[in-house]
């Protein structure tokens, strides 16, 4: 049977949008943000190479959080499969799992055949293979707290782990807006706690993770807006009716969003977090 099609949110659509044209201007390994230390001193060393430098570095980061005897690994919400090459090269056995076959090229592609690739949600993937850790690196709001509880329980081994790294609301009321989909803390905590799962580790990385955020959008406040404004001085110029189809289009559909995303640096310090998190099974439970 094949797996059902990945339904999400308007917000991670959005997402998604923003984290391809992040790939795209940094030509990076990585789909992730970064983890900044030292941190930038001025808008000038927010730069695209210290951007690769914060990301191989956030990977760093998530490797310090690997139990010692951790073996296989499967990493749900692989991406691009930078995260993956980093373990395989360290010496980890890794699995991918997303429902896209753009990831799934790429994945396979990065990681030269040395790891296999579920193409399904984590939601519907069976095995017989027991995995030691469960990854979950900026994936956890494709799914439901329910589901990732469930669907680590299912793969783990007895007494496995399950490391988190993500953006989280530290704002229960911050209910509507581009970060929405994006777990309640304590709602994601409670959730695990009730499926079986203990905290082993936390770490809260929302100052060393934050100028990924201000790079993006100094990008495309730079780059994509005067792009932008530069087409529709061509289409006005060209074919008027056009653009005031555009204008209005943008207008009704896009401003929103944009304005939003401009304004993503203050809607991450007011009501959000970037935390990982190491959780681990109990044997019962396993």
């Amino acid at each position: 049977m094949s797996p059902l099609p990945l339904r999400i949110s308007n917000p991670t659509r959005y997402q998604n949008a923003a984290l391809n044209y992040y790939l795209n201007i940094t030509d990076s390994p990585y789909l992730h943000y970064g983890y900044w230390e030292p941190q930038p001193q001025s808008p000038e060393d927010l730069t695209i190479a210290k951007l690769r430098s914060a990301q191989a570095a956030y990977t760093q980061k998530l490797m310090a959080f690997i139990p010692e005897g951790t073996q296989a690994i499967l990493d749900v919400g692989c991406g691009t499969g930078g995260n993956a090459t980093y373990l395989l090269d360290r010496g980890f056995t890794v699995e991918g799992l997303a429902p896209d076959p753009f990831q799934q090229e790429r994945f396979l592609a990065a990681t030269s055949g040395r790891a296999l690739f579920h193409l399904t949600r984590f939601e519907d993937f069976k095995t017989v293979q027991s995995y030691d850790l469960v990854l979950l690196s900026e994936s956890s709001q494709y799914m439901s707290a329910q589901d990732i509880a469930q669907g680590a329980i299912r793969v783990l081994r007895q007494g496995g782990y399950l490391l988190l790294a993500d953006m989280l609301r530290s704002d229960a009321t911050y209910t509507e807006g581009i970060f929405s989909n994006c777990h309640v803390v304590e709602d994601l905590h409670q959730a695990l706690i009730q499926n079986g799962f203990t905290l082993v580790k936390m770490e809260d990385i929302s100052t060393q993770a934050a100028p990924t955020i201000d790079i993006g959008v100094d990008a495309f406040r730079r780059f994509g807006l005067s792009t932008l404004k530069y087409i529709a001085d061509v289409v006005q110029i060209a074919v008027p009716p056009i653009y005031q189809l555009l204008r209005w289009v943008y207008k009704r559909w896009m401003q929103k969003p944009v304005e939003e995303g401009l304004q993503a640096g203050e809607i991450f310090n007011r009501h959000l977090c970037y935390q990982i998190q190491l959780w681990q099974l109990s044997a019962k439970d396993s």
